[in-house]
């Protein structure tokens, strides 16, 4: 290993400590190395701003750390046990090629800010992704829904309750998904914040550029405060976490029902091969594995939101504690961005066997209707709903699941979808 930025002369170091001390962090810092390598970039720019390097410095640094980006995505430079972590290795490069040019690169900053302005710059990238995946699948839960409506049993407590749809199922999901999108959006713009220049937490005693390193990086604004800069550490990981964890918890209802709609038992829908895999033992088996992994992936993300939330039982300033929030940060929103990449075309294949599940619409699905009807046409709710219940079992004389659809017109319901204003919601993001 290259010789720790913090060693100081006459200290032996230990090669068990090191190791703990070490960690994982120099093969989590691949994910987040190449926004290490820009906000480097932006640095180098602010300090020939003030000043601190020359011009001529200044271009030979960025030239450098363009070189090791290119190296780095091409596997001429591996980030890997030689160095500490990620900020030491740019920084051993840097003075390898450069002298002491490479050596002035970490003036004004500290890997605390270092690691927050990586990790800030990864988190808005990935939920650029998260907001694509959730728009992805409500256009495809809109554009299902928009088919012709095939009856699907409505349930409560997983008992058949009332007549419903399979446009209702995928406009339920879409509205769903939207929202989803917007809270994306909405975590990107509370966490779109510039810690770089913050230093250890305290600033520094150079006047630093922070204006140019926010508008080079593509910040909103710059995080002002440098100890609110520490503060939100782990607290702006756990917001993206609880934004993908919310389109997870669609996700998993979403796979519940599929996971349901599949068995032998109600028959309703044939998932694509491709989402379904064999028995090791049962020659006649196909399962649902993956509908059963996304219904599984939630908990992933929110243990590790949770790993974050107990590393952060600390006071102000920087902790070491809070190096361990890298796996979980990395973990848990690598997990569930892959497994919301699934979703779309998942919904797109499946197909509903509607002889089943317009066979699985019993009469007395119907009552509701009976005793809605009746209380229109003036009978007390209560008088129509004790009528309605000691005649359900042939509450459905007469009626068809169309003609019940057909008449549900309160907004949203099977009659009145208002797709058209939930493609209004989602093209809002467009704007």
């Amino acid at each position: 290993m290259t010789q720790p930025l913090w060693q100081k002369s006459g200290i032996q170091i230990d090669a068990k400590i090191m190791r703990f001390l070490a960690g994982d962090d120099v093969i989590l810092d691949r994910e987040f190395f190449l926004h290490d390598i820009a906000a480097s970039k932006a640095h180098v720019e602010g300090l020939a701003n003030i000043g601190v390097v020359s011009a001529d410095e200044a271009a030979a640094l960025k030239r450098e750390l363009g070189a090791l980006a290119e190296d780095f995505k091409s596997g001429a430079f591996v980030l890997d046990e030689r160095f500490e972590d990620g900020h030491s290795a740019i920084e051993a490069r840097l003075t390898e090629r450069l002298g002491d040019a490479g050596r002035r690169v970490h003036t004004g900053r500290s890997r605390n800010d270092q690691i927050l302005v990586a990790t800030r710059l990864w988190l808005k990238e990935k939920l650029e992704a998260l907001e694509t995946h959730c728009r992805a699948i409500a256009r495809v839960c809109l554009d299902r829904a928009a088919q012709p409506a095939i009856p699907l049993p409505g349930y409560t407590h997983l008992q058949r309750a009332v007549v419903s749809s399979t446009g209702m199922w995928f406009a339920g999901f879409a509205e769903g998904f939207i929202d989803n999108a917007f809270r994306a959006r909405g975590t990107r713009e509370l966490i779109d914040a510039n810690p770089l220049g913050t230093a250890a937490g305290y600033g520094v005693n150079l006047p630093l550029d922070r204006a140019h390193t926010t508008a080079a990086l593509g910040f909103a604004r710059m995080q002002v405060s440098p100890i609110y800069a520490q503060l939100s550490r782990g607290k702006y990981e756990m917001a993206v976490l609880e934004a993908i964890a919310s389109a997870l918890l669609d996700t998993r209802r979403m796979a519940w029902d599929l996971s349901l709609f599949t068995t032998a038992e109600f028959d309703f829908v044939k998932l694509p091969a491709e989402y379904t895999t064999g028995s090791s033992i049962m020659p006649n088996k196909r399962n649902p594995d993956v509908v059963e992994l996304l219904r599984a992936s939630y908990a992933s993300v929110a243990a590790a939101r949770t790993e974050i939330e107990q590393l952060l039982s600390l006071p102000s300033g920087y902790q070491r504690d809070l190096q361990f929030s890298k796996g979980s940060i990395f973990h848990g929103v690598r997990h569930g961005l892959m497994a919301l990449e699934l979703v779309p075309d998942l919904l797109a294949r499946l197909e509903w066997n509607e002889p089943a599940t317009c066979a699985a619409i019993e009469p007395a699905m119907y009552a509701t209707d009976v005793a809605i009807e009746q209380a229109a046409a003036g009978v007390p709710f209560r008088d129509a709903y004790r009528a309605a219940a000691e005649t359900a079992a042939s509450a459905g004389r007469g009626r068809t699941p169309e003609g019940s659809l057909a008449q549900r017109t309160s907004p949203g319901a099977g009659h009145d979808l208002r797709l058209d204003e939930l493609h209004a919601r989602l093209g809002r993001l467009d704007g």
